[in-house]
């Protein structure tokens, strides 16, 4: 019974009502046309292939400002919704794949197939997030990331150690080639689930 509302608000999510949206627009106008804007774009593409939407979600969305969490929230490692994305304008690695995610739902793609994954630079050693689709359970997943307008497999991402793979069917890892479940949920994803949920 749970279960249900959260598929049903994810298919249509991020949503803005007419308050929400004049609210924003007293604080800043930007804000409301840059909503407007994405909720017009993602409608475009609903007629695409989904190898045309995969490239057009991730063009589009890269092209928000990137801004560290320290910055725009005065602390590290915030996961914003896509409303609060949308709205601030700008965000880090995490939420460019959290957006991606919920837009490409929207759009009809099964979420089964999309999962949030933490890698780890191999030249830097620094820790980074992005979007993996896995269009067949036995090639490498295409990867979404917002220091990448190029949409790659994984195998060809060489900078690029997978950690940890999530999504709303647990917590899994890359052993031999194939995902092995490790957990049955991440907690932070589980908290942004819960704010989704409530359509913030």
């Amino acid at each position: 019974m749970l279960v249900f509302p959260i598929i049903l608000l994810s298919f249509n999510y991020p949503t803005f009502s007419d308050d929400e949206l004049k609210k924003i627009s007293k604080k800043n106008i930007i804000s409301k046309k840059r909503i407007l804007d994405y909720q017009k774009y993602i409608a475009r593409l609903k007629t695409l292939p989904k190898q045309k939407q995969l490239q057009e979600v991730n063009f589009y969305l890269n092209g928000l400002l990137p801004q560290y969490d320290a910055i725009t929230n005065k602390e590290e490692d915030v996961w914003a919704t896509p409303k609060e994305f949308l709205t601030v304008g700008c965000g880090d690695c995490e939420d460019y794949a959290i957006i991606k995610y919920y837009s490409l739902i929207r759009l009809g793609f099964d979420e089964k197939k999309l999962f949030l994954t933490i890698v780890q630079d191999k030249y830097t050693n620094g820790y980074h997030m992005v979007l993996s689709y896995f269009q067949n359970q036995k090639d490498s997943p295409l990867i979404l990331d917002n220091l990448s307008f190029r949409i790659l497999p994984l195998e060809k991402r060489v900078d690029l150690k997978p950690l940890l793979f999530f999504n709303n069917s647990g917590v899994y890892k890359i052993e031999k080639g194939n995902l092995v479940k490790t957990a049955k949920q991440y907690k932070r994803f589980t908290e942004l689930q819960d704010k989704v949920e409530k359509n913030l």
